[in-house]
């Protein structure tokens, strides 16, 4: 086989890679989100001083971030473990974070745990309610 041909080759397989890579990659889960439906209520939150510790690694940080859906991505989330996992980072020694999740407030006050959004709600005197966007799913049929 000569130089062209393998130069030519060698292209073909790296758009064949290329294209796999892109369906695989595109199909699983590096997905473009829209608007949260609790996009409102997650800014509220910051704009009201609440802050929530957590570490990657903790199951309840999880589970308390999966409460807001798509919105968790405007949280006032602050990491607190090292990349290792087994340390603390200084924002949260400093602030002498125990547990998590921590959610502290404004007024110097913190709830432990995974918090229902509506205490968090009447916590901070955030409005709860979902945009229309993620609150429609179903569609209302005539009677």
């Amino acid at each position: 086989m000569n130089t062209n041909a393998k130069i030519f080759m060698g292209i073909i397989v790296l758009l064949v890679i290329g294209v796999i890579l892109t369906v695989v990659l595109g199909w699983g889960g590096t997905s473009v989100q829209g608007p949260g439906a609790y996009d409102e209520f997650a800014i509220c939150l910051k704009d009201r001083g609440a802050v929530f510790y957590g570490a990657f690694w903790c199951p309840h940080c999880q589970s308390q971030k999966k409460l807001f859906g798509f919105s968790q991505k405007l949280l006032p989330y602050v990491e607190c473990s090292t990349p290792d996992g087994r340390g603390q980072l200084p924002i949260c020694t400093d602030k002498n974070i125990a547990g998590y999740p921590l959610w502290e407030f404004a007024d110097g006050s913190r709830m432990g745990g995974e918090i229902p959004l509506e205490q968090l709600a009447e916590k901070t005197s955030c409005p709860l309610r979902q945009s229309e966007s993620e609150a429609s799913v179903l569609p209302v049929l005539p009677e």
